[in-house]
């Protein structure tokens, strides 16, 4: 069966053909590196690296390029950054150290390609100058504005007209903006944020805006650097400055991604800036929208003191990428109940067994992962009344989605992080955390409270009507 893909841009599945079978290509964006990334930011992780997995095993590892990004300069960053009165750089490093490690967690593939916006602003700084030579962009006071009258066809991908987009849009007012709907390329910096030298003649230092990140990246790892190292067949040079996939969560249709179509289309002039765009679905914890503001996210890294990976990734494919998921404890409970009788029936099967042709043909159908679930199901049925090519069929199968990583021994061993730490060590952690209170020392025991929840402990602070003092307990989040 042919590789088919649902397209945003076409608003239909069509079947795959790579730019140059010899490099495919494929952009997806990363997280923001601000603060612990949460089960939402998990779900593109999973979804594109199912599809990284299945590109590798059609193409073959070495023809298959993903980029995934990490944006390191932004105005939630600087926030963060300064609510914590720590550095920038520190704040960026040790978050994205903490998602490397929690995707790692999840049994991801790493992707070929990470680059970080602060270490691509030449590139930022070329395409704003090509944007305002090419008559798509503008300065005024001390920023770089893309002029979206001067595209037609904008709003494209949304599906959606100027007006439509103008009247949904959360639109910044400012008097130095041509039209309305005129987004950032480059703006003024203010003290304290990160600096660069700004582009098209602008004397004060300034940094990028968010959209134009992810197209300056993307050009730089799957078209500029792929010619230079020569891995571009001549069928590839057919299509400058145009890759074959770019993917994220459909909240990033408009005005990210649109915009990033914007930029790159027009500063080069082509016709799109990637033959296929995939959008995951939103996901609800427990039928309720996620919500910082009310106390409703959950992080990766939360789940994983309770659960393998292997169930969170297994939970997560039980949905078509494509809608919306609800997720419950009660999905993750039958998650890792399927994957404990599966990692007992394949114990010991030999490798190299072939793949199930059903499996295959699922993910082939627009990575139809719950019929490949099913598939694999069907083939425990079998293995679990005695024959064993099934067993290491769904292994191998079962492996092709990233799942049954691990030998039967070490997945008996898992056990939840939060029976590693005593009620002694935690008493002691909550007296730490009363002298820093008591002596005003409100970061650190900020910190401590962080430390329990990163192992999940949950603190909670109640006064005793006795004394009239603070009391703190805990409990084991669940």
């Amino acid at each position: 069966m042919t590789l088919t893909l649902y397209n945003t841009l076409t608003r239909r599945k069509e079947p795959f053909a790579p730019i140059d079978p010899g490099n495919v290509r494929m952009y997806v964006c990363g997280p923001t590196v601000y603060d612990y990334a949460h089960i939402g930011n998990a779900r593109p992780i999973i979804v594109f690296d199912v599809l990284f997995r299945l590109l590798r095993h059609t193409y073959g590892p070495e023809h298959v390029t993903y980029a995934r990004n990490i944006t390191d300069v932004d105005d939630k960053i600087n926030a963060r950054s300064a609510k914590a009165g720590i550095d920038i750089r520190t704040l960026t490093e040790q978050t994205t150290r903490q998602f490397h490690a929690d995707i790692a967690a999840l049994g991801v593939l790493s992707p070929t390609v990470e680059p970080r916006a602060t270490e691509h602003i030449p590139e930022m700084r070329r395409l704003c100058e090509e944007l305002v030579t090419r008559g798509h962009a503008y300065v005024a006071e001390g920023h770089v504005l893309f002029d979206v009258a001067s595209m037609p066809d904008y709003g494209r991908l949304a599906n959606r007209s100027l007006e439509e987009m103008e009247a949904g849009a959360r639109i910044e007012v400012a008097p130095y903006k041509k039209g309305p709907m005129d987004f950032v390329l480059w703006k003024p910096s203010k003290p304290g944020e990160p600096a660069w030298p700004s582009p098209c003649g602008i004397a004060a230092p300034g940094r990028p805006g968010w959209h134009l990140e992810c197209s300056a990246m993307s050009d730089r790892w799957l078209w500029q650097e792929p010619q230079t190292r020569g891995l571009l067949s001549k069928a590839g040079l057919k299509q400058p400055h145009v890759f074959d996939i770019h993917g994220g969560g459909i909240d990033l249709v408009f005005p990210h991604h649109e915009n990033e179509i914007a930029q790159s289309r027009c500063a080069y002039e082509t016709a799109v800036m990637a033959n296929v765009w995939m959008h995951n679905g939103f996901l609800q914890v427990e039928g309720e929208k996620m919500a910082k503001s009310l106390g409703k996210v959950i992080t990766i890294n939360e789940l994983l003191q309770e659960w393998p990976g292997e169930a969170i990734k297994l939970a997560m494919l039980s949905s078509h990428y494509r809608q919306p998921i609800n997720w419950t404890e009660h999905g993750l409970t039958e998650a890792k109940r399927t994957l404990d009788h599966w990692y007992e029936l394949t114990a010991g099967t030999p490798e190299g067994a072939p793949l199930c042709a059903d499996v295959l043909e699922a993910l082939e159908d627009d990575l139809n992962t719950p019929q490949a679930i099913a598939a694999l199901h069907a083939l425990r049925s079998e293995a679990a009344r005695g024959a064993r090519p099934a067993a290491a069929c769904l292994k191998a199968s079962a492996y092709l989605l990233g799942l049954l990583q691990l030998d039967a021994a070490q997945w008996r061993a898992w056990r939840p992080a939060t029976l590693a730490i005593t009620g002694k060590k935690i008493e002691a952690l909550i007296a730490t955390r009363n002298a820093a209170r008591k002596a005003k020392n409100f970061k650190e025991a900020d910190r401590i409270r962080d430390e329990l929840a990163a192992v999940g402990i949950q603190l909670e602070d109640s006064k005793d009507p006795a004394t009239g003092k603070i009391k703190t307990t805990w409990k084991a989040k669940r």
